[in-house]
């Protein structure tokens, strides 16, 4: 399946180091889409225009104080991020709750970075999280998966199924999509891809199949979705390098 992912990576590999103007332009529209489309797929109605002035430091008439600091957090947790990616910092629980504390900062802050204390259900999925109670010990078995047999998957793999697990787990109140897609987009960087868009115009597959994911245990058309997504975003890199 990876073949074709992994040969184009290869070549962009062989063009490292990138030039640093093309990097910060690559970096500066890659945050943009990242921002807009994880947002809205959680529901946010600014539009990719609007994300942008927003990242300009401008406030957009009629939309609500959320979703401004939905789009000035996440570009403070990709920062976080990116800084974990260059210090080649392990994975840890602690990472993850101060990614979600960025994302969540003045939005809820009873909850910024702190594992839910009562129960949840997940609108439209046919999966229920476990109980507030287990989530010591399901985030530590995540962490145990990850340290283990995770390590011999393909960074695409490894990433789907974090992200999948996650939000299976879905240990926060609010924005486990967000955190788990930035987990997903860390676990690729460690390893050298670029980060991935998963665009809102592909919001039905996408819960779809992470549905499937969680529910069946069945990843492979997430991973199929997440593979196609690394492509796209190698394809843009190399067409600017070419």
């Amino acid at each position: 399946m990876f073949s074709k992912i992994d040969a184009k990576k290869l070549l962009l590999d062989n063009k490292r180091p990138l030039p640093e103007y093309t990097l910060k332009s690559l970096r500066e529209k890659i945050l943009l889409e990242w921002t807009y489309n994880t947002n809205a797929i959680e529901g946010n109605t600014l539009t990719l225009s609007e994300t942008k002035v927003v990242l300009e430091g401008i406030t957009v008439g009629g939309k609500t104080l959320r979703e401004h600091l939905e789009v000035i957090n996440h570009q403070q947790a990709i920062s976080y991020v990116e800084d974990i990616v260059r210090k080649e910092e392990p994975m840890s629980q602690w990472q993850i709750k101060n990614i979600h504390r960025l994302i969540l900062k003045g939005i809820n802050d009873d909850y910024a970075g702190v594992y839910r204390d009562q129960q949840v259900l997940i609108a439209g999925a046919s999966h229920t999280p476990p109980p507030h109670y287990q989530l010591d010990s399901e985030m530590e078995a995540l962490m145990n998966w990850y340290e283990k047999e995770a390590t011999a998957l393909h960074p695409i793999v490894r990433g789907t199924m974090l992200h999948a697990i996650f939000v299976g787990i879905h240990p926060f109140i609010d924005c486990n999509g967000r955190t788990s897609r930035l987990l997903l987009n860390l676990e690729l960087m460690k390893s050298g891809y670029p980060p991935i868009i998963i665009e809102v115009k592909h919001r039905l597959a996408y819960y779809e199949s992470l549905d499937e994911a969680i529910a069946k245990k069945n990843y492979n058309k997430f991973i199929e979705l997440v593979a196609s997504a690394t492509e796209k975003s190698l394809d843009l890199y190399l067409s600017v390098l070419d």
